[in-house]
């Protein structure tokens, strides 16, 4: 399997702009093996060239989000310094292909995590904070018709991360898995959920990434962030949106969408 070849492939239609057919189709039985070479193989170009990995994003933990992609596994991805954006300055249409915006919570660490034997309470341990968060997620495949092995190597179909400013301790929230998020597009009402969508408990899908992380003997690293998950389904955005993702205790979070290319 030419791992170079895909990879290769994915970094040209985000450069472009212009998105490919589904690598499962045009390259064949590709295993999730290959899929990770692939996202690994485009990372590390990226940080070659000087990006630097600032979090991991956890994808396909919710119903909602498995329902709608017809994807029934976990994965992850990297987020970069270059995918990082500001509840200010927002989003723009321009700098993605088909883009959809997701809300999450964010664990921010202190301790490096690496499996493959981390529990909860390790989770609990290594957490510094965590904040409200917004995942920009894109496809670089044609029309989101892409099977598990092809949103893995597309680095978990991410694209950016917004993450809300309040700050607040695991130690001040009464039930992490009860946190009631209510998520408005233009000042109405858009979509509920709560965070028990994601595994159950967003401490449960961090568990996760650490131990699948050390299958590549990667861990997450002290002030690295980690998406825990979508709480509920990925909504499109247009030039003009503004969304406003309140989870409540944890505060609020929000993207304003825009045409001009936004400056990092």
């Amino acid at each position: 399997m030419n791992i170079q070849k895909m990879a290769n492939a994915l970094a040209e239609a985000e450069l472009t702009k212009q998105p490919i057919a589904p690598l499962t189709e045009t390259y064949g039985n590709i295993t999730v093996a290959d899929a990770y070479s692939v996202q690994l193989s485009q990372i590390r170009q990226k940080v070659d060239a000087g990006a630097k990995i600032e979090g991991l994003k956890i994808g396909l933990t919710s119903k909602a989000m498995q329902e709608m992609l017809n994807v029934y596994t976990p994965d992850y991805g990297f987020i970069l310094d270059t995918m990082l954006y500001d509840e200010v300055e927002g989003l723009s249409t321009e700098a993605f292909i088909q883009p959809k915006v997701e809300f999450e919570i964010a664990f921010i660490l202190k301790k490096e995590l690496k499996g493959p034997n981390v529990t909860v309470q390790d989770v609990i341990d290594a957490t510094s904070y965590v904040v409200p968060a917004i995942e920009v997620i894109d496809s670089r495949i044609a029309d989101w018709k892409i099977k598990f092995e092809d949103t893995v190597a597309d680095n978990g179909s991410s694209a950016g991360a917004i993450l809300g400013k309040k700050r607040t301790l695991l130690k001040d929230i009464e039930d992490i898995t009860n946190i009631q998020m209510v998520v408005k597009k233009n000042g109405e009402f858009l979509d509920e959920a709560t965070s028990s969508a994601v595994l159950g408990n967003p401490l449960n899908a961090v568990v996760w990434l650490a131990n699948e992380l050390s299958e590549y003997d990667i861990s997450v690293k002290p002030g690295m962030f980690v998406l825990s998950g979508a709480l509920s389904k990925a909504v499109p955005f247009e030039a003009g949106d503004e969304f406003e993702a309140d989870f409540g205790v944890l505060g609020k979070v929000n993207a304003i969408i825009s045409k001009e290319v936004v400056k990092k």
